[in-house]
């Protein structure tokens, strides 16, 4: 699913191509796509994108008459920008924006249609669409570290959490926990101030440098290769691979269609993560998500 940095890098390249332009046509190809009735999204056509915004992981186009679309790339979303009229590619195609200048085309890979529209009326009917987390560039330590201690998560989960913090996911907090030196399974009832420090200046840090990676390229060219798995990061997508930090290989816990990616000597002083216990979760039982595998490492009440 596109991250914060990756949603900021469609903002950069999306402005100059739509913010001013009038919407001339519409193309809705998939009959999942739009998750509204009213108003309806032909009432954007030959109305003018007055401004662009991100909502958690949604990307926001305003719209003359108070009006916003809200797009949720959800998985496998994507966009492209293709000339003018340009048709919807086979089986991957869900709609077609046309301007002017270009057609902004909306796809998803794969059999399932997770990707999602919304057309809203008002600062009111957008708000329904905000998960709820905080931003982090908002944020001074202290309340960072107020979130985080909220409800006792392990700190994978809760950087993960929507409602917690806004636009981090699977890949982005991979890279955060490594910076920070912290193990993704750390409770957060147990975190120190000082491990508390450390994970907001990673967290920071880490957001910052991929968002001005990802925007200087989107300036170039508009983002054609939208992934989890990038050059250049630490741990995410690296398993096997020597960690940047101490050469120790990059270990990863996998359950569902996610994975948590980690390096032993760095985060978990020496310690793999898949303990007895959870090799025999491999085999029998694994959990099916960050919550259910929460569950079966969840710390007795103190």
């Amino acid at each position: 699913m596109p991250e914060l940095p990756d949603i900021h890098a469609y903002l950069v390249a999306l402005e100059p191509r739509v913010v001013g332009e009038s919407l001339r046509g519409l193309r809705v190809k998939s009959p999942f796509l739009v998750r509204s009735i009213a108003p309806p999204i032909e009432s954007l056509v030959e109305t003018r994108v007055t401004g662009l915004r991100r909502l958690g992981k949604r990307i926001v186009f305003a719209f003359e008459g108070d009006r916003f679309l809200v797009v949720h790339l959800m998985i496998a979303g994507r966009f492209r920008w293709r000339k003018p009229g340009a048709g919807l590619p086979g089986k991957i195609g869900l709609a077609a924006f046309d301007f002017d200048d270009g057609a902004l085309l909306l796809t998803e890979a794969g059999s399932k249609r997770r990707a999602k529209i919304h057309v809203v009326e008002g600062e009111a009917g957008l708000a329904e669409h905000d998960p709820g987390g905080a931003e982090i560039a908002d944020l001074d330590v202290a309340r960072f570290a107020a979130l985080l201690r909220e409800e006792n998560h392990t700190l994978k989960r809760s950087l993960t959490d929507p409602r917690v913090f806004s636009g981090i996911g699977n890949a982005y907090s991979d890279e955060i926990l490594l910076r920070a030196k912290l193990s993704p399974l750390l409770w957060t009832s147990r975190i120190t101030d000082d491990e508390v420090t450390r994970l907001f200046d990673a967290t920071r840090t880490v957001l910052d440098e991929w968002c001005e990676r990802l925007a200087a390229e989107a300036r170039d060219a508009f983002p054609e290769k939208v992934t989890a798995f990038r050059d250049g990061m630490a741990a995410h997508g690296r398993f096997g691979e020597p960690c940047p930090a101490c050469d120790t290989p990059i270990q990863r816990i996998v359950y569902a269609s996610n994975e948590t990616n980690y390096c032993p000597t760095c985060q978990t002083g020496g310690k793999l993560l898949a303990d007895r216990a959870l090799s025999q979760l491999l085999k029998k039982d694994w959990p099916r998500t960050l919550e259910e595998l929460e569950a079966r490492r969840r710390p007795p009440t103190e």
